[in-house]
């Protein structure tokens, strides 16, 4: 049986899945809510969005996403307080950067309240999933493809746009040890790497796994050209502290305008750590590393918020970082995490509640 809210239809689950949930175990992405969003676009508009259970996707074997890669995607997270109270932290600009790839990927753009209101809708239905645990979260993957069918090499003219949910623990845990890739590039310029787009992480893979047969965790990816300048850590923006000045790489056609990224600087220059944003070379990291000036380096984004690196690796040499009991990464993680599990003040106006 269905029924309609805030001009979504609704259809319920007959059966809860959450006494399935081991809620103290949780991997990342690994167990889903009951639910799930979906929004057709055909006959030149987007449809309207139904709230159905959670289940598989039935696709015809033309359908060009499977030929021609259109798919973009964001992540989210939800966060329940104390009191019970559902947040969100800065989902607008989800929102805003998902049209950003859309565009750049020939997609359809969504309308704001497809996304706002489906995704509220989704939270109360599927509330009871979200994680109380420290460090746990309810995450969300938004995402579009091409369903349109044929095998001709042109946009699709039917899509698909989806929101599944994941109460998920910690992303990562342990120190990380990274290697400098030499070889290989994430994305260049006039591409799509500052775009969401499924095919940019599908190309990580493999230099990913020839890092992890030697060794490392994860890649620190360089430019394209010349691989002389450090541009992102794995699937994340990266952070590189020389003495007290945090620096990061400026956003471009191949860095991700990253949310947490934002944010992280935004909180640093109000807490008197002083920043910069601009290109840095390899060369920089590894003198600093020799002098004893390399403090710090971690990855930023959704699902880990912030990742430190204990070590990389680069022209055959191991360079350990300093273990340090007042790192910038455990103070920037908590100022931010305190706002998302709204345990502090938010002066930035980020932290979104969902309302009953």
């Amino acid at each position: 049986m269905s029924t309609e809210i805030n001009n979504i239809i609704v259809e319920k689950a007959k059966t809860s899945k959450i006494d399935q949930v081991d809620f103290d175990n949780l991997k990342f992405g690994s167990v889903f809510t009951d639910h799930m969003l979906v929004c057709d676009y055909k006959n030149g508009s987007w449809q309207t969005p139904k709230i159905v259970p959670y289940q598989p996707i039935t696709l015809d074997p033309s359908s060009k996403i499977f030929h021609y890669g259109q798919s973009i995607f964001e992540g989210m997270k939800a966060y329940k307080d104390d009191q019970g109270d559902i947040f969100l932290f800065r989902p607008l600009d989800n929102y805003k950067r998902l049209n950003i790839s859309a565009k750049r990927m020939a997609i359809p753009e969504l309308p704001e309240d497809y996304f706002m209101e489906g995704l509220t809708t989704l939270l109360k239905l599927d509330h009871d999933f979200i994680p109380t645990n420290d460090g746990s979260s309810l995450y969300i993957r938004p995402f579009i493809f091409a369903s349109g069918n044929g095998f001709h090499a042109s946009p699709a003219d039917e899509y698909k746009f989806i929101i599944a949910c994941a109460p998920s623990g910690s992303y990562f845990s342990g120190k990380v040890k990274v290697l400098i890739e030499q070889t290989y590039s994430r994305s260049a310029n006039g591409g799509v790497g500052y775009a969401k787009a499924g095919g940019n992480y599908a190309g990580q893979f493999y230099p990913t796994q020839l890092a992890i047969d030697k060794g490392y965790n994860q890649v620190i990816w360089t430019d394209d050209t010349d691989h002389k300048y450090i541009e992102e850590a794995g699937a994340m923006n990266i952070f590189i502290r020389i003495n007290d000045t945090l620096i990061t790489g400026p956003t471009s056609d191949r860095i991700l305008d990253g949310i947490t990224r934002k944010s992280i600087l935004e909180i640093a220059k109000d807490n008197g750590i002083p920043t910069e944003v601009r290109k840095i070379t390899v060369a920089e990291v590894v003198d600093a590393a020799k002098n004893g000036t390399l403090k710090e380096m971690f990855g930023a984004g959704t699902a880990a918020v912030i990742s430190p690196i204990a070590g990389f690796g680069y022209n055959e040499t191991d360079f350990d970082l300093p273990e340090l009991t007042d790192s910038y990464a455990t103070k920037l993680k908590k100022l931010i995490t305190d706002i998302q599990y709204n345990k502090s003040e938010d002066p930035y106006g980020w932290r979104f509640k969902v309302t009953e």
